[in-house]
């Protein structure tokens, strides 16, 4: 099992910037906190970025978090990176790595996932990071169908059974590239080419598609906003979100949490705000999806008469636009700018 495993690996398995034999505990950091509800295909162009950027845990800890979350823009879930910055600055001063899986929870941004991920892939111990790629393969080839939980924990014990001998870094991205690349998540998995073929359960009885088990998903929250593309003299406005919590201390266009049905209630709502303007123009609707929230967009273009007072505005040209990390909720207002 662990010899086809590892054979599928060197004929088929991806060739990824962040599997070079003498990747550094940093590259491995980088890619692993990216990789994080995000797929290999929008973090490579990012990875790559972000490490010309940044080469090393020192020159990251010496960064502004501006700078950090401008790199990140458009790769979402931006606590990632605020806690890949504090990781830096707390690594970067230690006398040595850490070493073992207490260690590494210790350090911001570094859970269960990502502790086990970086020991077997950078310290070449016997872990198995159990993502959802190695969950699918498991639920297949034993036809788990319990809870979540429960899945990951048989996952991790039958790999730790089954697959001893191999480099624990090449059998976790084995596993996850069997996961990717042959044991499918959507549709009918490619079978004739899968190392475990013989052994899958589900396999045997026809059942892939029903492994794994479905969780029921919760329902997103939906949330109505309004979204103000201010134009003045060549200048657009942004302001920086100070609300803790989502998308915190990132720039955004001027928004509200409500929308208006026609432009003379708008027009109203303008004025009692004390916002001099020549004239509206609504735009065309948009909709942004975070993990738990669904954002409904009403988008309007409102030139100004003038700066408006009393508001924590930050006035900027087109041009300028690019020094600001504005996150991808926002694209179709960056869009209309462009065009």
């Amino acid at each position: 099992m662990e010899e086809e495993l590892l054979s599928f690996y060197k004929s088929e398995g991806r060739k990824l910037p962040w599997r070079k034999k003498d990747v550094s505990f940093y590259e491995v950091l980088v890619s692993e906190t990216m990789l994080q509800q995000t797929r290999v295909e929008k973090v490579l162009s990012y990875y790559d970025r972000f490490l010309r950027k940044f080469p090393s845990l020192e020159k990251l800890a010496r960064a502004k978090e501006e700078e950090v979350l401008k790199l990140w823009e458009g790769l979402g879930y931006y606590s990632r990176a605020r806690n890949l910055l504090k990781a830096a600055r707390m690594l970067s001063s230690l006398t040595s790595l850490p070493e073992t899986k207490e260690e590494l929870l210790s350090v911001p941004g570094i859970g269960e996932y990502t502790s086990k991920a970086i020991l077997a892939l950078f310290f070449h111990k016997r872990e198995f990071a159990v993502d959802g790629n190695l969950l699918r393969v498991h639920s297949r080839l034993t036809k788990d169908d319990r809870s979540l939980a429960t899945r990951k924990k048989n996952a991790e014990l039958y790999f730790q059974e089954h697959l001893r001998k191999g480099d624990p870094s090449d059998l976790n991205q084995a596993l996850m590239d069997l996961g990717e690349l042959i044991c499918l998540p959507n549709g009918m998995p490619r079978c004739a080419l899968c190392p475990f073929e013989e052994d899958c359960l589900a396999h045997k009885g026809h059942v892939e598609t029903l492994y794994p088990k479905k969780e029921r998903k919760q329902q997103r929250k939906e949330e109505k906003r309004t979204v103000f593309l201010f134009f003045l003299d060549g200048r657009y406005v942004l302001r920086k979100r100070k609300e803790k919590g989502l998308l915190h201390n990132l720039y955004e266009f001027p928004n509200v949490k409500q929308t208006f049905r026609d432009e003379g209630s708008l027009k109203k709502y303008l004025s009692q705000e004390g916002i001099h303007f020549q004239r509206v123009e609504f735009l065309a609707k948009s909709a942004h999806v975070f993990s738990h929230l669904l954002w409904k967009m009403d988008n309007v273009e409102v030139i100004l008469r003038q700066e408006a007072k009393d508001k924590d505005w930050i006035y900027v040209t087109r041009e300028e636009l690019e020094n600001y990390a504005i996150p991808s909720a926002f694209q179709a207002i960056k869009k209309k700018i462009e065009s």
